[in-house]
């Protein structure tokens, strides 16, 4: 990858960061005063005001726009009025959580779908191309939530052999990864088995066969080796999305990540934690496009990045 590339890329994202940032200071102070929630409806008038003072929100929104990008420049995002902590401390601590998650999901996901898409494209039309296609459309299908509560219901309230919630040693994290896996799993294999056909058809293929190479290396050296640029395209994609936390993942099993925090940081009204929040979540994207970058050259030597 080339420096120009990467600065390129950089001010663009920068840019674009800027933008949404701006954005959001907007957007959250749409949700209502956070005063009326963290205040009792008995508070005194003089108490409201106090606390919006203590917060800057007794200023025009200009001047809290101003405050705010004064802020920014010094990465600070202020105190989370939920927490009573640095925003930015406590999304960090969320972060980790969040990451190892869908890398694991992931992970799992595109290897089941490399060799199950790979398997249906050899043995198309047969039942066992007939069985992974069904497996793997109800899988891209089913709701996230759905999937959740019936996995509480069958292992953990029918069966109890895996907590409801919460979190702690792995036993904690099977039923989040089954629930993130399933539908990226049903659509990679998808993409891996229709690219697969494509390239087992291709003339490159055709002509490794005709000069006498084995079976088993023109299918997963040369064909599936230019089967996984699209796969790995939507994978990028789907780490992306993961990257901003399996929201409804998190919420129905209590797992403490970050997209857990954003959604209780805007119930609760808590500008300075949705802000940091979003803040951490763009800056990982814009590393997870760039490493989708860089491993698409790797792969294929025909993709070249410049400047």
């Amino acid at each position: 990858m080339s420096a120009g590339y990467f600065l390129k890329r950089t001010a663009f994202a920068l840019l674009a960061l800027a933008g949404l940032m701006i954005a959001v200071f907007f957007l959250v102070r749409l949700t209502g005063d956070p005063v009326n929630l963290y205040l009792p409806v008995d508070a005194s008038q003089g108490a409201r005001d106090a606390m919006r003072t203590k917060l800057g929100l007794d200023q025009p929104v200009f001047f809290q726009f101003l405050d705010w990008g004064g802020q920014m420049l010094r990465f600070d995002f202020g105190t989370s009025l939920w927490h009573n902590r640095p925003a930015i401390e406590v999304v960090l601590q969320a972060l980790p959580n969040t990451l190892a998650l869908g890398a694991i999901a992931l992970t799992f996901a595109f290897g089941g779908a490399v060799l199950f898409g790979s398997v249906a494209a050899v043995r198309a039309g047969s039942w066992v191309d007939r069985v992974i296609n069904l497996v793997s459309q109800a899988a891209a299908s089913v709701p996230d939530f759905w999937l959740g509560l019936m996995c509480i219901l069958v292992f953990a309230v029918t069966l109890r052999v895996l907590p409801t919630s919460g979190f702690g040693g792995p036993i904690y994290w099977v039923l989040p990864v089954v629930c993130l896996f399933a539908r990226p799993f049903g659509t990679l294999v998808q993409i891996v088995r229709g690219s697969m056909l494509e390239a087992l058809n291709a003339a490159f293929v055709r002509t490794a066969r005709a000069k006498g190479a084995q079976t088993g290396r023109v299918t997963f050296v040369h064909a599936l080796r230019n089967a996984l640029l699209p796969a790995i395209t939507v994978t990028g994609d789907l780490a992306a999305q993961f990257a901003g936390g399996g929201g409804v993942v998190e919420v129905v099993f209590g797992f403490p990540g970050i997209g857990k925090l954003l959604i209780d940081g805007i119930l609760k009204r808590d500008f300075a934690l949705v802000q940091a929040s979003i803040f951490c979540v763009a800056i990982v994207i814009f590393i997870i496009n760039i490493a989708v970058d860089m491993l698409y050259a790797a792969i294929d030597p025909r993709v070249r990045i410049e400047q």
